[in-house]
């Protein structure tokens, strides 16, 4: 009792050096709540069935992410205590040498420990479970659920994995405080606060030859990613990756060795107030924290990346959607006998087939559906029309199916559809073709013989482009831009024999005026075309799969993001504290020596304010590089929600990493001060 007595009194006492790791761990118990409690609503149920099972998706998604995210709370939790218990060497001397046992000294950190730990979870609960109700709202809304039966609601069993989660990281916790103070000596903790850190590396030549050594391999990572240094696969990505976090390593670690140096040069700016000091204090702690400013700048890298590229994903999702289904619904339907048809069955076009099904398009559709057919020519394949880029391309690209036959279109008939579309039509002369390609990899291959001007040879005739490049234009609706190549040729290209019927693709509106309607008659077709050659794509299924997908990877980055942000700025902030603490002495020096406390306080700041911004610096240059590569590759090419999506990342990493900086700012202040 008596000792749990000290625990509790110890905990009042240091209170505020408890403050950043208390909030840490609420944080954490909160957003750990949250996103395990997005299936607790009962709105979740009120929609469609495909609906549920992209949310069921997203939970397992989010569950696995769970244990992920974890892990990396149990590191932190672990690397913060150690600081606390550094800050405390002192403390736990002066028990010994009054007679206390390590023992005794392990059951007051336990005691602390639980303590702590119990008023973080509860209040962190608390947290969560308001937030989860705003969390819930948010996501059905996304997903389009009836509010009308929203109630407040509280998660058994989202609170329980949390419960259990902590539990096993506290767990780990206090067996690496017996374990920590098992192994301490009483000389070791009386003497603690005169210990200097060790410096690792102080050569200037070694540190200039670092550098360089990290720049080179950064800059080839980053033209790499760039595509400026031949193609990326998956095993060449892994080395990059690979290079890129050794790369960040020997730059922190050259850097501990130029930093002092470059500063000496520049002496108006040296000598000036206590930047003498600042610098040799930075200097110092770069120094020990070579490799926890290489994970912190990497795990900053992760969040500035996942929330941007999750963010333009969702807005780039959304405007896609709304641009690519102009109507209810598109059918298309082969025209061959090789597509698990007979010869008869790939005649019929899709309105012969619904007719046939027994689904009168008359009665279903509004007046006005479109029905055209696409062709192909089998001597004209991808590989014919790359024209004398052929070999290069082909080389580049060896993944890709060369000999997939080119899919060709009339005039006429492309032009009724993109009027019912509502999108750009096209004229042409009688020896002109127009290419039409969305697919931005594919779009950049095409693009090199637009702009050689390759020729279209067709039977007798030849047809050169009439643009330099592909336009954009599509015949069957979709959730994105992947239209691969269709040729629009002139009506009168096809009076040649050689043309073979390819797709055949029917456009409609529902003969319906309401949602429950528009689902019924789409729920008729879907039945109708049940193992059949159709392909039913409509407006409701690729919103409802858009939305999900869009739902999924926000909530994923958002969760990520929080995540790594918080664990990066947490660390950084205990450190500071701890060097704080250890530094009071230096500190109540310089106020002997003559420096005001304005000069101190500026002092801190610039030493502060560089500490955080040199990691985030860093791997905001990185991000750079690395969003491009994954935008690329998801062929996210919008770049007004590239540059909102930034923004917004910029905000929230403002809002938690700055609030951070300024607790640490205060915190550090605080600290220096009681050495008066």
């Amino acid at each position: 009792m008596m000792l749990f007595k000290l625990s509790l009194r110890n905990l009042k006492k240091s209170f505020q050096d408890y403050t950043i790791y208390f909030l840490t761990l609420v944080l954490g118990v909160a957003i750990f709540y949250v996103f395990n409690a997005l299936d607790s609503q009962d709105i979740m149920l009120a929609v469609s069935a495909s609906t549920r099972e992209i949310i069921q998706l997203m939970l397992t998604v989010l569950a696995g992410l769970s244990v992920f995210v974890s892990i990396i709370l149990g590191f932190l939790i672990v690397y913060a205590n150690n600081f606390l218990i550094r800050r405390r060497k002192m403390e736990f001397g002066l028990y010994m040498t009054l007679g206390m046992s390590r023992g005794s000294i392990s059951h007051i950190l336990l005691g602390e420990t639980v303590i702590i730990g119990l008023i973080s979870l509860g209040v962190g609960l608390v947290i969560g479970v308001f937030a989860s109700q705003l969390m819930s709202i948010l996501v059905a809304k996304m997903f389009e659920a009836d509010m009308t039966s929203y109630t407040f609601v509280f998660s058994m069993k989202a609170a329980g994995k949390t419960v259990i989660y902590f539990g096993i990281m506290y767990l780990l916790v206090i067996l690496f405080n017996v374990v920590t103070i098992s192994r301490y000596k009483l000389l070791d903790l009386l003497t603690a606060g005169k210990k200097n850190e060790r410096v690792r590396m102080r050569n200037p030549i070694l540190a200039m030859l670092l550098f360089l050594t990290s720049v080179g391999i950064l800059l080839y990572c980053y033209l790499s990613v760039l595509g400026k240094l031949g193609t990326v696969d998956r095993a060449r990505l892994m080395l990059l990756i690979l290079l890129g976090a050794i790369g960040t390593f020997l730059f922190f670690l050259s850097l501990s060795g130029l930093m002092l140096k470059v500063a000496r040069v520049w002496k108006s700016f040296y000598l000036k107030d206590l930047n003498t000091f600042v610098f040799r204090q930075m200097n110092s702690r770069i120094n020990t924290m070579v490799c926890s400013m290489t994970v912190i700048c990497l795990m900053l890298f992760l969040t500035i990346g996942v929330l941007s590229c999750g963010v333009s994903m969702n807005q780039s999702l959304t405007k896609e959607i709304e641009e690519m289904t102009p109507r209810d619904v598109c059918m298309t339907k082969p025209m061959r006998e090789k597509d698990n048809q007979t010869e008869e069955e790939a005649k019929k076009s899709v309105e012969e087939s619904l007719t046939e099904k027994g689904i009168d398009p008359k009665e279903e559709f509004l007046d006005g559906y479109v029905e055209i057919t696409s062709y192909i020519r089998p001597e004209l394949t991808w590989e014919m029309t790359l024209g004398k880029n052929r070999e290069a391309v082909m080389a580049q690209f060896p993944m890709l199916d060369w000999d997939l036959e080119e899919e060709l279109v009339p005039l006429s008939q492309y032009n009724q559809m993109a009027k019912f579309y509502g999108i750009q039509q096209y004229d042409l002369k009688e020896d002109e073709y127009i290419l039409l390609c969305t697919f931005e990899p594919m779009k950049n291959i095409r693009d090199m013989g637009l702009a050689a001007g390759e020729p279209l040879n067709i039977g007798e005739k030849q047809y050169t482009p009439k643009y330099p490049v592909c336009q954009d234009g599509y015949l069957g609706m979709s959730n994105s831009y992947t239209v691969l190549g269709i040729f629009i040729l002139p009506d009168s290209a096809f009076e040649q024999e050689g043309f073979f019927a390819y797709h055949n693709y029917m456009a409609a509106d529902y003969q319906a005026e309401t949602e429950d309607g528009r689902r019924e008659i789409e729920d008729k077709i879907s039945e109708a075309t049940d193992g059949t050659p159709i392909f039913v794509t409509s407006k409701i299924g690729l919103r409802e799969n858009s939305v999900g997908m869009a739902a999924t990877v926000t909530f994923i980055a958002l969760y990520l993001g929080i995540i790594f942000l918080i664990s990066s700025a947490a660390v950084m902030a205990l450190k500071e504290l701890s060097d704080s603490s250890d530094n009071r002495e230096r500190y109540r020096i310089l106020r002997e020596i003559g420096a005001d406390q304005s000069m101190i306080r500026k002092a801190l700041f610039r030493q502060i304010g560089i500490f955080f911004l040199l990691p985030l610096i860093v791997a905001f240059i990185h991000s750079i590089f690395g969003v491009q590569f994954v935008n690329r590759m998801l062929v996210l090419t919008n770049q007004d929600s590239q540059q909102s999506s930034m923004i917004f990342t910029a905000a929230f990493i403002l809002l938690i990493y700055g609030g951070y900086f300024l607790s640490t700012y205060l915190g550090s202040r605080r600290i220096v001060e009681e050495a008066e």
